[in-house]
């Protein structure tokens, strides 16, 4: 048994916007409904864009799973759409949309959802959301922080977290749903629910038919002092001809603007999608409205230039900075230890990983160890320099400071005495002098070195205690 759709469309612009930024598409095989946002950034362009893409799958050809993947390439080509729109006019950057659309192939339904539009199922008198809000409000029930009552009334309620917006992370809910004879689908934008609640949309829906549904859905977010813009798609799963027909339907931004625009254009609900011409000439058929309006503009001549000059700009100030960081390191010079012996070194110390931003420019003869402790600790610590010629003045100091430690080290060979040889004199006897006694004073020696100011200098770099 093959089911069909019959189905209703429209949409209010509200009693406080100017522009409506909602659009909305219904057809034999496929429903959407798109909220634009963004303001003055063209939130209304963003869902004309949007449905303008998607609206494609309105085709018998596509059917079971395989409407899950045509969904969510549209979804994807409609994302590069928006960036496409962004790109060709800087000031719509931030503009963005909601998507939600059930593609219908007769037994049963692929769902596709991104932000806080709404799908409805009413089966059996019994009303099922079947999309679940990207909100943060939304998230705050998921974690059971709030309740779904404390949410209706929440401040933050619009605040939605995923949307269509041109940014590669825009990724839609996808599912594939049963469907049977008497179910009763909706689409709305959150002009709907954000003011009506779920027993009054429920007892809307129960009776009438999708004509007469729409009218009261959207009377009831008006009364209840909507400030936003109200859009609903109602539609009937039946057994029968549609009594509807076949013909889409159009309504909202979407009827409103050429593609690309921001001027208004005249609402449009029903499509023509063929019949004869008035005069039956040579022209044929009569054109559809928005297919001449969205008709697909001539691409771009050689974008990928553009794209290439780009990127060749970026890699060449990456490069560029590199390369003047990397010369600047290389005027650099240090005097520090390699291995056991003194050397100038080229460039900065620094780690980085496969580069080596130093190198010895000058090895010396002069050992470290003959260094003393103060003067090696530098130098192991390495000592910066202003220039070449500022490392070798620090150089010469180093080896002047090891030269005199060297000599005041350096032991003083003591005379060895020689052996005295006795004569034998025969005595002499003389007379005793008495003499004066003579007071030789005794001085004790210094174990603290003084300075020739007289003030101790325990471990100046004077000092030659380490040398080795």
């Amino acid at each position: 048994m093959t089911l069909s759709l019959d189905y209703a469309t429209l949409s209010d612009v509200g009693r406080v916007r100017r522009n409506n930024e909602d659009s909305a598409y219904a057809g034999p095989h496929l429903l959407l409904l798109a909220d634009g946002m963004g303001g003055a950034a063209a939130g209304e362009v963003a869902s004309a864009a949007a449905v303008q893409v998607i609206r494609r799958l309105d085709t018998a050809e596509i059917g079971g799973e395989d409407m899950i993947e045509a969904l969510a390439g549209a979804v994807h080509r409609a994302n590069e759409r928006l960036s496409e729109l962004v790109e060709e006019d800087p000031e719509r950057e931030g503009m963005g949309s909601t998507v939600t659309a059930l593609m219908f192939d007769g037994k049963q339904l692929g769902l596709a959802h991104l932000g806080d539009s709404r799908a409805y199922r009413m089966r059996d008198g019994v009303l099922y959301q079947l999309s679940h809000d990207h909100t943060f409000v939304q998230s705050l029930v998921d974690e059971g922080r709030i309740s779904q009552e404390e949410a209706f009334s929440h401040p933050h309620r619009n605040l939605i977290l995923r949307v269509l917006d041109g940014r590669p992370d825009s990724d839609p809910d996808l599912e594939i749903l049963d469907v049977q004879a008497g179910d009763r689908l909706m689409l709305c934008s959150d002009g709907l629910p954000d003011y009506v609640s779920d027993e009054v949309i429920a007892a809307s829906m129960a009776s009438g038919t999708p004509d007469s549904v729409v009218v009261e859905l959207i009377t009831h977010a008006l009364e209840a002092g909507s400030n936003d813009n109200v859009t609903c798609v109602v539609a009937d799963v039946v057994e029968t001809e549609p009594s509807s027909g076949v013909q889409p339907q159009l309504v909202g931004a979407a009827a409103e603007l050429a593609q690309g625009s921001t001027g208004r254009g005249e609402p449009t609900v029903a499509l023509r999608t063929g019949g004869s011409g008035h005069g039956g000439g040579g022209h044929g058929a009569a054109l559809d409205p928005e297919e001449l309006r969205y008709a697909p503009r001539p691409p771009k001549r050689f974008p990928w230039l553009r794209r290439i000059a780009v990127l060749v700009i970026i890699l060449g100030l990456i490069g560029g900075g590199g390369w003047f960081a990397y010369s600047w390191t290389q005027k650099q010079y240090y005097v520090g230890s390699d291995g056991d012996y003194v050397a100038i070194f080229k460039g900065v110390e620094a780690d980085l990983p496969g580069l080596d931003l130093s190198k010895v420019y000058e090895r010396q003869s002069l050992q470290v160890d003959k260094l003393p402790t103060y003067s090696r600790e530098q130098v192991e610590g390495n000592i910066q320099a202003d220039n070449l010629a500022g490392a070798r003045s620090i150089v010469a100091e180093l080896q002047q400071t090891a030269a005199e430690c060297a000599a005041k080290t350096k032991p003083t060979p003591t005379p060895t005495p020689k052996p005295s040889t006795p004569v034998s004199k025969p005595p002499v006897s003389k007379p005793p002098v008495s003499k004066p006694p003579v007071t030789t004073p005794v001085v004790h020696p210094s174990t603290t070195p003084t300075s020739p100011g007289g003030t101790t200098t325990p471990g100046s770099p004077d000092d030659c205690d380490g040398v080795r």
